[in-house]
């Protein structure tokens, strides 16, 4: 879809609640004439993506793509020359890239053990950030990029995008402002899928096409191996975060935001690899987490990497539950309100073309929905709006599925400080609040 095409099909994007595009900043008071260049950090899937749906904005273009693998940046070009006119400059190494003093942001789509060190560059070089979900490797990297947010006076959001879709907006004022359920002191979410085995990594040569030393930039070097590109080092320590991380993120942060909480002062896993035991896959394929808060709250998250059963109708959402009533939610911008008879008492759809879609992995929920959180970002940058998921919120809700790993890879219950989350009286678990890093890649604050 070209950028016309776009602005013409968003902008008659009905939403049940009765507003549309045109109602969201997305067009700004500046844009276009006030152009943002972008570059965009890793451009294999969901930065290939992001960079589209960027480009297709009033006011935005992308300037640079930064990639290690070269069929990867062949992909980047190939979909941002789908939506403008100018090809992107393209720097694998992301030190040279932000030398770069003719662009204004950075998107960060790269694995995870990147996106708090690239963020924290970028922010130090004087660049505003995107940065995908999770917003950190482990709970330091995530408070060391809030501290650089502060100390560079940089714009930093997380790809948390429910927090700017229109309908949970309006979910949430209902709930916090107008008090529709009542105190609400319970919450659920749930993430089910249906992930194959990896199977057991043989030692090969690095590939040609991949510059395998920048690939794993901050994380201690290891051996190639080659069930690890593109997309299943999500399942081992050394790179990923697990699917807390990698999905819980958002029904947590939804739960976060919903709820009004902070950080946690307990928290409990249990789970494993159990699908397939004998692969590569370290992280858990099932495991429940619950967490408990002061003032009498408590939330819990079911995720099944590998066993596709729905809960509740459906393959993700969440659930709140107050005493006069609760709100369900499946996943797209669209909830239900039922009194404590289980009467429905309130329902509001998502808007009818723009429903989520099984077909689009890098983005299920749809172009629309990412496209608000994105031009929250931009406008946000222009003056024009403000954050709706900054960082500090960000790292709150990454804490979340980060503390819960710890409880898994421990097998305890860790109890945390309400004012920092950080683990209180348990020296072991605490050791995973951080990592080591290869020599000369240590974030510098």
């Amino acid at each position: 879809m070209k950028r016309r095409d776009f602005i013409k099909t968003a902008s008659m994007a009905g939403l049940g609640t009765g507003i549309t595009l045109l109602n969201f900043p997305v067009f700004g008071k500046s844009a276009p004439g006030n152009k943002l260049v972008l570059a965009v950090m890793g451009v294999n899937s969901r930065g290939n993506w992001l960079a589209q749906v960027a480009a297709r904005l009033p006011g935005a273009e992308i300037g640079y793509i930064c990639d290690v693998e070269d069929e990867a940046i062949a992909k980047g070009l190939k979909a941002v020359a789908s939506v403008q006119s100018r090809k992107p400059t393209v720097i694998k190494d992301i030190r040279k890239l932000l030398e770069q003093r003719d662009f204004d942001a950075l998107f960060i789509a790269a694995p995870d053990h990147w996106h708090a060190p690239a963020a924290i560059m970028a922010a130090a070089a004087g660049k505003h950030v995107y940065v995908e979900k999770p917003c950190a490797h482990n709970p330091q990297e995530g408070e060391w990029l809030v501290a650089a947010a502060r100390k560079y006076n940089r714009l930093i959001q997380m790809g948390n995008q429910r927090r700017s879709w229109p309908n949970l907006q309006q979910a949430v004022k209902e709930v916090k402002e107008d008090g529709i359920l009542g105190k609400v002191y319970y919450g659920r979410g749930w993430y089910v899928n249906n992930r194959a085995p990896i199977g057991t990594g043989k030692k090969i040569a690095v590939p040609g096409t991949l510059d395998w030393n920048l690939w794993q930039g901050p994380a201690p070097r290891m051996d190639y191996l080659d069930n690890i590109v593109h997309y299943n080092w999500h399942w081992r320590w050394h790179w990923g975060t697990s699917e807390t991380c990698n999905n819980a993120t958002h029904e947590l942060d939804c739960l976060r935001w919903f709820m009004d909480l902070d950080f946690p002062i307990k928290v409990t896993s249990a789970g494993g690899r159990y699908a397939y035991p004998k692969d590569d896959w370290e992280t858990p394929d099932t495991q429940t987490l619950q967490f408990e808060f002061e003032g009498g709250k408590a939330v819990a998250w079911e995720g099944r990497s590998c066993s596709p059963f729905n809960l509740e109708g459906s393959s993700r959402g969440f659930a709140l539950f107050g005493e006069n009533g609760s709100l369900y939610n499946s996943g797209g911008d669209h909830y239900k309100i039922l009194d404590t008879k289980n009467k429905v008492v309130k329902e509001v759809k998502q808007a009818a073309n723009a429903e989520r879609s099984v077909v689009n992995t890098v983005s299920p929920a749809g172009e629309f929905y990412d496209a608000v959180h994105i031009s929250n970002f931009l406008e946000s940058i222009r003056g024009n709006d403000t954050l709706h998921s900054d960082i500090s919120s960000g790292y709150r809700s990454t804490l979340l599925c980060l503390l819960g790993n710890i409880a898994q890879r421990t097998g305890r219950v860790l109890h945390t400080d309400p004012a920092n989350g950080h683990i209180l009286h348990d020296a072991e678990a605490m050791k995973m609040w951080r990592r080591s890093y290869e020599k000369g890649w240590i974030p510098i604050i």
